[in-house]
This record gives structure tokens, C-alpha cells and sequence, in this order.
């Protein structure tokens, strides 16, 4: 990522950090609130890691600079290479740590989430003059199958299609979507798809004998269905929304009631934030106005 939008730091500064072993700990929406790299047994590495992410962004860091940066760091504290590391139950396991391909991983799956959150918000601020939204693949040799196959299809913006097919939808996806005026979208919308919801197995941990399972929604197109992978099965730019707009309103409801009445309904003239609050806070918001 070679700019710095606000809206995409913010999206990973609104974060916290969370301690996981496998990737299968932390999965979907759950990514829009916890950073998180497997086998950061010490806070204090996992730490670096997202001040690094944080500051790539915020600069505009290139993976090169990104990773020369940060791999001493890792490096000096011992997180690098294959080792041999204990993991959450007590056992011995080889497992590989930090790496050149890992810190690629690491840059350009937070850099491709936290763009593609920063432009949702975005594009929820001009739904008024841009109510249709494209899927937009990059369509060369390494572009997945069903990425190309959502390449071009047009839908409403408040499509519930977007809430699982806005990418990205797995690792280093490089798909991203484009918003469309009246004009240019009316004629190429397309109805709202039927969703389908496949439960997989994301395999089983060897050392406790639990089953893991993972949530896929997509769609059936020519008959085959087209989903996010396994762990990506959320939009992280409303899940951001939906989690800054549940701080607002825990502010609001231990503030003075008049004080959070104005700032309230200054808010709710906001329909990005309207949009982001569930049934009981947004009962909540209604009863405050009216009283």
C-alpha cells in the first residue's frame, strides 16, 4: 500500500492485540477488533509486530521497508526460524516462526484488510450519490477461479451479498470493489442473489482432539458456489463501523441523558452510523430522542 487513507489506519488502530497459536483461533468479523499473528506466544513480540503494521500504514511503507525494519527486531527477541516452542497445552512442538514469506503475509493481508475497510466506510458516506457497487478482480494468471468469476457482477450497496463477498476473501486477495452512480449502475445491477452458508472443517487440534469448524456464505453462480475462504467470511470495514459505533453508544449511555440526546442525534443524522448499531442499541438511541 503506497498511500496512507485515514480511514484505513484507523481501522487498525481501533484494534487490540490478541494472543493466538493457530490461525484457526480468531476467524471472520473477529479480525475487525483483535491483531493477531500465530505462534506470538509473548506479548511483547506481537506488540512489535502491529506497531510495525500500524506504522507501515501510516507512512506508507512498502513490504521491503516493512520487513527490514522489523525483522532485526524479531530477530534480537528470538521469534525467528524454526524452533522448538511450547505451545498453550504444555507440549514441545516445531513450529515455524518469523520468516520473509511470513512478514510478507503479515503486510500484505493487514495492508489489503485495513485498505479495504478504510474505503467501506468511505463509500458508505456516498451511497446517496453512488448506490451500486462492483466486484473487482485483477484478472491475470493469479487470480482464484471464483474471484474472476464475481468479476464486473454489480449490486446494490446495501446488498447483504456484501456482508460476506466484500473482499478481501482470502489470503493475499487483490480484489476490491468500486462504487457506481445511479447512472452507471442501474443497468447493470443485478438482483439480490440467494445466500448459502456452508459449515467446513478447518481441521482438528492435535493435542486437545477438538474439531474446528469455519463458516462460508456465498453464492451459487453457473452452479457453482463462490465464497470467501475459510477465516474471511466477514466484511471488516462493517465490522469496524458496527464496533465504533457500540463505543459510541456506551459513552452515550454514561453520559448526562441531555448531553447524550444532542450528541446522539447529531450522530444519527449519520447514515453510516445509523447503519452500524444492532436492534437493542439502536431501540436504545429511538427511545433517548423521543424522551
Amino acid at each position: 500500500m503506497s498511500a496512507k487513507p485515514e480511514a484505513a489506519v484507523a481501522y487498525l488502530k481501533q484494534k487490540g492485540i490478541a494472543v493466538s497459536w493457530d490461525w484457526q483461533d480468531i476467524l471472520d468479523d473477529a479480525h475487525a477488533t483483535a491483531f493477531t499473528v500465530t505462534k506470538t506466544a509473548k506479548m511483547d513480540v506481537l506488540s512489535d509486530i502491529y506497531s510495525a503494521v500500524v506504522d507501515a500504514a501510516e507512512q506508507g511503507r512498502t513490504l521491503e521497508e516493512f520487513s527490514r525494519e522489523l525483522a532485526p527486531v524479531l530477530q534480537r527477541k528470538g521469534w525467528w526460524g524454526r524452533k522448538e516452542v511450547q505451545n498453550p497445552e504444555g507440549e514441545t512442538q516445531s513450529v515455524q516462526l518469523g520468516s520473509p514469506h511470513r512478514l510478507k503475509i503479515i503486510y500484505l493481508t493487514n495492508m489489503q484488510s485495513a485498505y479495504m475497510a478504510g474505503r467501506y466506510a468511505e463509500m458508505m458516506d456516498s451511497i446517496d450519490t453512488h448506490p451500486y457497487w462492483q466486484y473487482v478482480a485483477i484478472n491475470d494468471s493469479r487470480t482464484r477461479e471464483t474471484h474472476r468469476m464475481l468479476h464486473g457482477r454489480v449490486y446494490a450497496a446495501d446488498d447483504p451479498v456484501w456482508d460476506s463477498l466484500y473482499p478481501p476473501l482470502d489470503y493475499r486477495c487483490r480484489c476490491r470493489v468500486r462504487p457506481l452512480s445511479r447512472s452507471r449502475g442501474v443497468d447493470r445491477v443485478k438482483p439480490s442473489p440467494q445466500l448459502e452458508t456452508q459449515t467446513v472443517d478447518i481441521g482438528v487440534n492435535q493435542y486437545t482432539g477438538e474439531e474446528r469448524h469455519a463458516r462460508r456464505t456465498g453464492i451459487r453462480i453457473n452452479g457453482k458456489f463462490v465464497a470467501p475462504n475459510a477465516g474471511f467470511n466477514a466484511n471488516q470495514g462493517k465490522a469496524m463501523l458496527s464496533r465504533m459505533a457500540s463505543v459510541a453508544v456506551d459513552k452515550a449511555q454514561a453520559a448526562h441523558p441531555d448531553i447524550a440526546r444532542v450528541a446522539l442525534r447529531q450522530m444519527m443524522g449519520n447514515e453510516r452510523f445509523k447503519s452500524s448499531l444492532n436492534a437493542a442499541q439502536l431501540a436504545w438511541v429511538l427511545q433517548l430522542l423521543r424522551g
